[in-house]
């Protein structure tokens, strides 16, 4: 029974040595950074609200799968405008050469915002809830620069129930801790013009331990800082038409960094599609469309490069967004500049 519960032990260490995800990971982050970073809080004109799921390894019994939800918005009662991620005035077409050299960055606010996240994998599941806060400076005439902080807690449970045992009555489960809340904190920078981002975050920053069982001798999990690092550049092909290329490094010890490459073809403000490559993991098609001004929806296929691609029929991502109170009411041009 020791055995078994140092094995359970591992596994909220082996999520993170063999594949980086103490945090879950996203194939559509491009979409919502605002999950990687809380820096975004607040820079969008209206409130953006968006849930998604994701179903990782499809094919694995008991793989892993993330249900999360956000909302940030601006403090305040003026509008922002002319903002990379906000619309221009009255049906202006977004993706418009003539609004980029136009552009003008956004008066210097405040932003908030929060997020909701359940992983599950195997036994063993996490809940993650957090508030965040940013500011928004404005440098040179087109260019903002922010600063966030997200601060919350965790609660990470095991489902003893889940536990295959030779003897289901055996005492030593007496030992087991099935839930355990843990404080979180997050911290981030992003930088914004017309057709240029970049940014950097660090999520989980606070060191915490953690166990599965009162006996200090199988004390061996823990959690460990995630690093993030992205930009991108939209590269306007003609009036309608943009391409953006964008990177993400991210960083887990003690694994290699991995590296997503990334590149979306977006056409006028109704329809995108691209593809995503993630290094010794998966290649990946991602598209979206806006169903209205207040609806747009989202979706990823993971094709699993690894030898889990033996087991594995690959990894599905969908998103829904909401834009709430769309003052311009223009559709959205899915805020990736």
């Amino acid at each position: 029974m020791k055995r078994i519960l140092y094995i359970v032990c591992l596994l909220s260490v082996c999520c993170t040595t063999t594949y980086s995800q103490q945090k879950p990971q996203y194939t559509q982050y491009i979409f919502n950074q605002y999950l990687l970073n809380p820096a975004l809080s607040g820079i969008e004109n209206y409130t953006d609200f968006k849930a998604g799921y994701r179903k990782q390894w499809s094919g694995i019994n008991n793989s892993p799968q993330t249900t999360f939800a956000s909302a940030h918005w601006s403090l305040g009662d003026d509008y922002l405008w002319k903002n990379p991620l906000s619309q221009p005035e009255k049906g202006d077409d977004p993706m418009s050469q003539n609004y980029m050299q136009n552009y003008t960055a956004s008066p210097a606010h405040h932003g908030m915002g929060a997020t909701v996240v359940l992983d599950e994998a195997g036994p063993i599941s996490r809940l993650d809830a957090n508030l965040t806060y940013a500011y928004h400076l404005q440098l040179a005439g087109t260019w903002n620069l922010s600063v966030g902080a997200a601060a919350g807690i965790t609660r990470i449970g095991l489902d003893v129930n889940a536990l295959t045992l030779e003897n289901p009555n055996d005492p030593a489960l007496n030992n087991t801790i099935t839930s355990q809340v843990k404080p979180d904190f997050s911290m981030g920078v992003w930088l914004y013009g017309a057709q240029f981002f970049a940014g950097a975050s660090v999520q989980q920053i606070l060191p915490q331990k953690l166990s599965f069982t009162s006996d200090p001798n199988y004390n061996l999990g823990k959690e460990v800082p995630h690093f993030f690092v992205t930009a991108g550049y939209k590269w306007m092909i003609d009036d309608e038409i943009a391409a953006i290329p964008s990177f993400m490094l991210k960083y887990v010890s003690p694994t290699p960094v991995s590296v997503d490459l990334n590149l979306k073809v977006a056409f006028k403000d109704r329809i995108w599609v691209g593809g995503s490559y993630r290094h010794n993991d998966s290649f990946s098609a991602m598209a979206g469309l806006n169903v209205s001004r207040l609806v747009n929806l989202t979706y990823a296929y993971d094709f699993t490069t690894s030898q889990l691609n033996q087991v594995s029929s690959g990894s599905h991502e969908i998103v829904l967004g909401l834009q709430l109170n769309n003052v311009y009411r223009v559709m959205s041009s899915m805020r990736m500049w």
